[in-house]
């Protein structure tokens, strides 16, 4: 071997890939040569059969895959994991193989799918984008702690996804779908929604499938629209107000004392979030500027004034300044992204 990389090398081969062509590490090559003399091969080798590489000796025989396969398969066991399948042979005296060669085997026939009855995916809500205030709106009830173990208040509050301002909210001391309504109208006439289409979003709660609620909705002109059952995240915009909500600084640290005195708090904050609090979706204007359409004018000041301090210290800038441009639409429920096609093999991406 060293005698072959010798020629090559004086053929105008590097070494490396010399060393390579022979199957010899550089590393090992260096080792032979160091002090100038040939050493003797000192690698280890293991003394194999020559077919243990193709054949090994606990390789199962075909007729052995074949009764592995029938027995996984066999009404008895067709639900069952291997674990399981495995566990009831032995209790029979029987081993055909061990769990690891069961899954195998299955994988290796495409038969791994889930072997016991399971009730298929929900398909998600229909999703949708609101490009503009008073098109999307979502909402849910919250639980508010009283000052009495056991007892609760419920806040009632209506978001719009566009601007995330709050357009409507109440706090009662009982979930109804009558409360609902009453407030959902309220909302809807203060907002002058009118004849343009909206989008009420809301989970599978009994407040939000009640007749009383459905009935308004439809005589108002507005397409309800629900999360998937046992499924919170669905329903993100109204998850996060209630979070900010209740992981305000000004949040209670003791329990509402009265019916009064949560509303009172709720109408505070609500106004707090609507027209001080800057939103991190919202490119950090309040809420409240985002739904009547000026925070294209505060958020062009902030380019400006970005751009003219990048103008004054260029040195201080490495690439362009922060994006400022505001959110075009935002989604609801939008589904997973659809996949990229695979770039031309030939002309590249």
């Amino acid at each position: 071997m060293s005698e072959a990389i010798a020629e090559a090398r004086a053929g105008g081969a590097r070494l490396q890939p010399a060393c390579a062509a022979v199957g010899l590490t550089l590393r090992t090559y260096r080792r032979w040569h160091r002090g100038g003399t040939l050493k003797a091969d000192a690698r280890r080798r293991e003394h194999r059969p020559e077919t243990r590489r193709y054949d090994p000796p606990n390789r199962l025989s075909p007729d052995e895959r074949d009764l592995v396969l029938e027995v996984a398969n066999a009404p008895r066991f067709a639900s069952l994991s291997p674990h399981q399948i495995v566990a009831a042979l032995a209790d029979e005296g029987r081993y055909l193989a061990s769990e690891s060669t069961f899954y195998r085997l299955l994988r290796a026939e495409d038969q791994l799918t889930p072997r016991t009855r399971k009730a298929p995916p929900r398909p998600r809500p229909q999703p949708w984008e609101a490009t503009g205030p008073n098109q999307v709106w979502t909402w849910d009830i919250t639980y508010l702690a009283t000052n009495l173990r056991g007892t609760f208040f419920y806040l009632y509050l209506i978001l719009d996804i566009y601007s995330r301002k709050i357009v409507g909210w109440e706090v009662y001391p009982e979930e109804s779908t009558e409360h609902a309504a009453a407030l959902f109208e309220r909302a809807h006439l203060r907002a002058a929604v009118g004849l343009a289409d909206l989008v009420l979003h809301s989970d599978n709660g009994s407040p939000m499938k009640g007749a009383t609620m459905l009935a308004t909705l439809q005589r108002l002109g507005v397409v309800p629209s629900f999360s998937r059952p046992s499924v919170s995240n669905d329903n993100p915009y109204s998850e996060a107000g209630f979070a900010t909500l209740k992981g305000s600084p000004a949040y209670p640290e003791q329990p509402f004392e009265s019916l009064e005195h949560a509303r009172t708090w709720v109408a505070t904050f609500v106004l707090w979030y609507n027209e001080t609090h800057r939103h991190s979706a919202l490119k950090f204007v309040t809420p409240g500027q985002r739904h009547r359409g000026e925070d294209r004018a505060v958020l062009a000041q902030r380019d400006a004034l970005y751009q003219a301090a990048k103008a004054t210290s260029p040195a201080r800038w490495s690439g362009p300044t922060r994006n400022w441009e505001p959110p075009a639409s935002v989604l609801l429920n939008p589904g997973k992204p659809p996949s990229t096609p695979d770039p031309d093999p030939e002309h590249g991406p």
